[in-house]
C-alpha cells in the first residue's frame, strides 16, 4: 500500500547483534573494506531502476549543481499510454520507458522516439471463460498481482543487460499482470533470439517490479496476494540469455528446513511472505543478493502462524549466482500491520574506528532506519528488542518484543496522544472539530506507541477503536532511499498516515479488502466507517459531510502537521542531520498550506549536490540541497510525480534530469 513521505539522509557508527536477530554465521566475517569500486557504469548511463546494484541512486554528474539548478527549465515530455510509476533507464543517451502495452526507446536529448515494442494481443479466450482478477495496490502490473484487460507491461520499469560479448544488449521487463519475463534487442526493439519463445518466459507466480540484472542473472520477486493461502512469494532468477530457471529461494520453510519452527503449524501453502519489493540490491564484488522480504498473510491476523515467522519481514542475503542462503535480519516479528519490506536499502562503506564496514542500510514502513553489516548481518548501529505492546484478538499470537534501533530516531510519527490532534490555528476550526467528532464516534484512540496492535471488538460492542503510525502505507514506502557513497548520507521521503480501527470477527460472505479476496482468516479489520484496513484518521477540511456521511471538498489527516517530510541522516552516526516539511495543501487557507503532503516515491542525489524528489500529491517536483535541506527549484507537472526521479546524459553530453508523473515523462535540463 502507498500515502505520503518525508526525505532522510543517514550514516552508521556501532556494532551489536542482539536477540531474536542474531544471525546465522553462514557468510565470511566482515573485514575492513576498501573505498567503493567503480562500478563500471557510464556517468550519464542510468541502466537499472536505481542506477546501479548497490541501489543508491546517486548520479556523479555535476553539470546541474545546488548553484545553478534554479535554471533548470523543461526540456522536452513524451506522453505514455497510461499512468505510471517508472523509473526511466538510459544507456549511451538512448532512454527507455514502459507505455502501457508497449516499450519505447527515445531519444535522451529531444524526446524522439527510435522504436516501439507493442506487446501481441492474448487469443481470444474460450466462451464463457471469466475476466482475470484485479489488480494489486500497484494497478496492472503492480505489487498486487494480476490484472484484468490486456497484458501490460510492469508500471514500475525496465532493466538493462549489457550482454556478453557474444549476445547483444537486452532490455527485460515484466509483464505483470500474465506472469511474463520478457526480453528484447536493445538496438532494435525485437524479441531477444534464444531467449523463452520468442523472447518470453512463462514465470508462474507474476511479479509488478523490474529485473534485478547482475552478470547473466535476472532476479525477481512475486506479486503473491494476501490470502493466508496462497501461491508462494518466492523470489527467483532467470538466465538472461535463454530465458532458464536458475534458483528459487523459499520465503516459508518447509518442514525440516531451518526456522520452519517460527511458524508454529501455519507455514503449510502461506501466502504474502514475498519480494514485491521492485528491485534487490547486489554486493556485486562478493556476489551477494540481498532479497527485501515483505510480511506473511494475512496482513492484520497471524493466529495461524504463531512464532516469528522467518523469512517474513526481513533482509535474506543469498548466493546471487545460486540462491543459497547466508544471513537474514528481521525487522518485524509476527507482522500484524502490514509493515512489509518495500524497499531493499542501499549499500555502502560504513566507517568505523577508522576502518571500512561493508554495510547495507534500510528503512521501510515502520519508519525505523537499520544499519547492518553486509558480510554477517549483525548490526553495526546497535539494535535493542524492545518490549511492545500486547493485544487481545482470540487466538492471536504476539510477539513481546520487536528490533528496534537505538538511533536514528523513527522518521515518521510512531505514537499519538490526544494532545497530538490538530487544531483550529493548524488548519481550520472546521477540520479541528470534525476531527474530535470522529474520535468521539470511535470511542477514542488507544495507541502505545511503535507497534501497538488492533484490539478485539466483540459484535454488538460500542466502538472502542485504535489507532497505528505509521500505516500500511508507511513510514517509508516502495521509493526507499538514495545514498551519497562519498559521504555515507541517506536521504529518504517518509510520511505520517494513519490507520484506525480495530479487530472483529469476519463475516465469511463478506470481502474485507480487495488484496485478500476469498480469505478464511476468523478475523479482520474494521472501524466506524464499515469494513476492511484502509480507514484513516481524517476529516473534511471544511467539516461537513453529505447524506451519505461521505466528505464534502477534500480531506486532510486529523495529527498535527507536518504529514510528510524531507530528511537526511549520516548513516555513520545515525543522526538525523536535517528535515524539511515536503509538500503544500493548497486546500488549506493561505499561510497554513505547507503541511507536508507527500506519497510514496523517494529521492534521488546528485555529486551537484542536489537532491530531487516528486512523491507530493501537489504536482510539484522539488530539488533541495544536499547539505542543508534547503528548497532550491520547483516545477509543477501536469499530474502528481508518484514515481522516482533520475538524472542521465544524453548523447550530446548534457546532463539532464527525468521524472514520470501520471501519464507523461517530464525531462529538465539547464538552458
Amino acid at each position: 500500500m502507498q500515502r505520503s513521505s518525508i526525505l532522510i539522509a543517514v550514516t552508521a557508527a556501532s556494532v551489536v547483534a542482539c536477540g531474536q536477530n542474531a544471525p546465522e554465521k553462514q557468510a565470511p566475517t566482515a573485514k575492513p573494506a576498501a573505498a567503493p569500486a567503480a562500478d563500471n557504469i557510464a556517468a550519464g548511463d542510468w541502466p537499472l531502476i536505481n542506477r546501479n546494484l548497490a541501489a543508491n541512486r546517486y548520479s556523479p554528474l555535476t553539470e546541474i549543481n545546488a548553484g545553478n539548478v534554479a535554471k533548470l527549465a523543461s526540456a522536452w515530455t513524451f506522453q505514455l499510454g497510461g499512468n505510471s510509476s517508472a523509473v526511466p533507464v538510459v544507456v549511451g543517451g538512448v532512454m527507455y520507458v514502459p507505455s502501457r502495452d508497449r516499450v519505447v526507446a527515445l531519444d535522451g536529448d529531444t524526446g524522439a522516439t527510435l522504436w516501439t515494442y507493442q506487446l501481441p494481443a492474448p487469443p481470444a479466450p474460450p466462451a464463457g471463460t471469466p475476466a482475470p482478477g484485479a489488480g494489486g495496490p500497484g494497478g496492472p502490473g503492480g505489487p498486487g498481482g494480476p490484472g484484468g484487460g490486456g497484458p501490460t507491461v510492469s508500471a514500475r520499469g525496465v532493466s538493462y543487460w549489457a550482454g556478453d560479448g557474444t549476445l547483444a544488449s537486452r532490455i527485460l521487463f515484466m509483464i505483470g499482470n500474465r506472469a511474463k519475463l520478457v526480453a528484447l534487442d536493445a538496438a532494435t526493439g525485437t524479441p531477444a533470439a534464444g531467449f523463452g519463445t520468442e523472447g518470453v518466459v512463462d514465470i508462474g507466480v507474476g511479479y509488478g517490479g523490474t529485473p534485478t540484472v547482475y552478470r547473466n542473472l535476472a532476479i525477481i520477486g512475486a506479486a503473491s496476494g494476501e490470502v493466508p493461502q496462497g501461491p508462494a512469494g518466492n523470489p527467483r532468477a532467470f538466465d538472461v540469455r535463454s530465458g532458464t530457471k536458475l534458483w528459487e529461494f523459499q520465503t516459508v520453510p518447509k518442514a525440516g528446513e531451518r526456522f520452519n519452527d517460527t511458524w508454529g503449524n501455519g507455514w503449510e501453502n502461506r501466502g504474502g511472505t514475498n519480494m514485491w519489493a521492485f528491485a534487490a540490491p547486489i554486493d556485486a564484488e562478493r556476489g551477494i543478493a540481498y532479497l527485501p522480504i515483505a510480511g506473511p498473510a494475512a496482513n492484520y491476523y497471524g493466529g495461524d502462524r504463531p512464532g516469528n515467522d522467518v523469512f517474513g519481514n526481513s533482509i535474506v542475503a543469498v548466493e546471487a549466482a545460486t540462491g543459497k542462503y547466508l544471513w537474514h535480519f528481521q525487522t518485524v516479528h509476527h507482522d500484524l500491520w502490514d509493515t512489509d519490506m518495500p524497499s531493499g536499502g542501499s549499500l555502502f562503506e560504513f566507517s568505523l574506528n577508522g576502518q571500512r564496514v561493508p554495510a547495507i542500510a534500510q528503512v521501510g514502513k515502520s519508519s525505523f532506519f537499520y544499519v547492518l553489516n553486509r558480510l554477517t548481518g549483525e548490526p553495526l548501529i546497535p539494535v535493542e528488542e524492545k518490549p511492545v505492546p500486547k493485544g487481545d484478538v482470540p487466538t492471536e499470537w504476539y510477539s513481546p518484543t520487536q528490533p528496534i534501533p537505538v538511533r536514528p530516531p523513527p522518521l515518521a510519527r510512531v505514537s499519538f496522544t490526544e494532545a497530538d490532534l490538530v487544531t483550529a490555528d493548524d488548519t481550520t476550526p472546521e477540520h479541528a472539530a470534525a476531527c474530535r467528532d470522529v474520535m468521539r464516534r470511535s470511542g477514542g484512540f488507544y495507541n502505545a506507541g511503535a507497534f501497538t496492535p488492533f484490539g478485539y471488538k466483540a459484535p454488538d460492542a460500542p466502538p472502542k477503536s485504535y489507532i497505528q503510525f505509521p500505516g500500511g502505507t508507511g513510514g517509508v514506502n516502495w521509493g526507499g532511499v538514495a545514498a551519497d557513497p562519498t559521504t555515507g548520507v541517506f536521504y529518504a521521503t517518509s510520511h505520517d498516515g494513519a490507520l484506525v480501527g480495530w479487530v472483529q470477527d469476519k463475516d465469511p460472505n463478506v470481502t474485507y479488502s480487495f488484496e485478500a479476496v476469498g480469505s478464511k482468516q476468523p478475523y479482520d479489520r474494521a472501524s466506524i466507517d464499515g469494513v476492511g484496513p484502509f480507514h484513516t484518521f481524517s476529516a473534511p477540511i471544511s467539516g461537513k459531510y453529505d447524506e451519505r456521511n461521505r466528505p464534502v471538498g477534500p480531506s486532510a489527516p486529523c495529527q498535527r502537521p507536518p504529514w510528510g517530510r524531507l530528511l537526511a541522516v549520516n548513516a555513520n552516526s545515525g543522526e538525523i542531520l536535517w528535515q524539511s516539511t515536503l509538500g503544500l495543501d493548497e486546500s488549506l487557507p493561505a499561510g497554513k498550506q505547507l503541511v507536508g503532503n507527500s506519497g510514496s516515491a523517494g529521492p534521488t542525489v546528485t555529486a551537484g549536490g542536489v537532491v530531487f524528489v516528486g512523491s507530493t500529491s501537489d504536482r510539484r517536483f522539488r530539488a533541495f540541497d544536499a547539505k542543508n535541506g534547503a528548497e532550491l527549484w520547483s516545477a509543477t507537472l501536469s499530474n502528481n510525480a508518484n514515481a522516482n526521479p533520475m538524472s542521465y546524459a544524453g548523447k550530446s553530453g548534457k546532463q539532464r534530469v527525468a521524472v514520470i508523473s501520471g501519464d507523461t515523462v517530464n525531462v529538465f535540463g539547464l538552458p
